[in-house]
């Protein structure tokens, strides 16, 4: 048992190894996530989550389950979501440490957040710019691709979040006043992809299809569609050395590795570093310079940028379909 936000919660089996490259446990696990509460709750406290469940640890096999099983405790808080095609379930909603420690308890090593509070499902209040390195790139272009989408932000006044995914990739969330709803927030994030490819085409690109990407930072704009999830700020990744998708200060890209964030490595650096998203939600941001820019792009003659295959079709969306396949077409 483990007391969690004032009640006991069952960690069973925690001596069973979930992370093989140096031997952490689900005890480990259940840890780390009661170290990071305060800093997690700030980040998806109130949110519904979709997990991802490893019963045999991080390279055993594993399955998405957005509903929460029928036999839950009585004091787990649900929130109904929905997906593209309109099917709707009952997800977990992050109430307080103990919902973390529940899903620890039956094999979840991170979380995927919704980006809005389970209270106010109408307003989207995060942006979440995800800098993805296409095949051949590294964490060098990642890094080069953040400052210019600092440059930007800081050119419109908007203030930016910027963590590890955990992975390769880099997240920058900005929290919004909830004002917006998911299509305007993907907009916002279409405006920005297509501005950073137009100052930095060698090295960044809106492209949605993959064959004309090359090799450089995709600006994954669809992370931001309704009914997306994205990787959470301090879950844990399915990676045998037990990696966190760690918040970052800018000062500090150019000198911080992924790989370099585990459940092992974090007490320190929390010791010394803190939480750099301390005062995020003290200072919502306006997404109104976004929405101009994507406004101006539009008014040039751009269509909307292309949808993933789950959506509906959308309007003023161009063609659904590869450009080799169309030209085969």
């Amino acid at each position: 048992m483990v007391e969690a936000a004032g009640r006991d919660v069952p960690i069973t089996h925690p001596e069973k190894v979930f992370f093989s490259e140096h031997g952490e446990t689900k005890g480990d696990l259940a840890e780390h996530y009661l170290r990071v509460e305060a800093p997690i709750m700030r980040t998806m406290g109130g949110r519904p989550v979709l997990l991802q469940r490893f019963p045999e640890g991080a390279e055993g096999p594993s399955f998405f389950q957005k509903r929460v099983p029928k036999s839950i405790p009585d004091w787990l808080k649900t929130t109904i979501v929905s997906t593209p095609n309109g099917t709707s379930s009952h997800a977990l909603v992050v109430a307080d440490i103990g919902h973390v420690l529940w899903a620890v308890n039956i094999g979840c090593l991170g979380f995927h957040v919704w980006p809005y509070l389970a209270d106010d499902p109408d307003h989207t209040d995060e942006l979440r710019i995800d800098l993805d390195p296409t095949p051949g790139i590294d964490f060098v272009q990642i890094r080069l691709a953040a400052h210019e989408l600092k440059k930007l932000l800081d050119e419109v006044g908007i203030i930016g979040h910027p963590k590890t995914t955990g992975n390769r990739g880099l997240h920058v969330y900005v929290r919004l006043e909830p004002r917006w709803d998911s299509y305007e927030v993907r907009s916002a994030a279409v405006a920005i992809a297509r501005e950073l490819e137009r100052r930095r085409p060698d090295l960044i690109t809106a492209a949605w299809w993959k064959e004309e990407r090359g090799q450089r930072v995709f600006v994954d704009f669809n992370q931001n569609a309704p009914h997306k999830t994205v990787f959470g700020a301090w879950s844990v990744r399915a990676r045998s050395g037990a990696q966190v998708s760690t918040p970052v200060r800018w000062d500090e890209i150019d000198d911080v590795h992924p790989d370099d964030f585990t459940i092992t490595t974090l007490p320190d650096r929390l010791a010394t570093v803190g939480d750099p998203w301390l005062e995020m939600n003290d200072n919502p941001q306006s997404l109104e310079p976004l929405l101009e820019m994507n406004a101006r792009d539009r008014a040039s003659g751009l269509m909307d940028a292309p949808w993933p295959p789950v959506y509906p079709k959308m309007p003023d969306e161009p063609p659904r379909v590869a450009p080799s396949r169309a030209k085969k077409r």
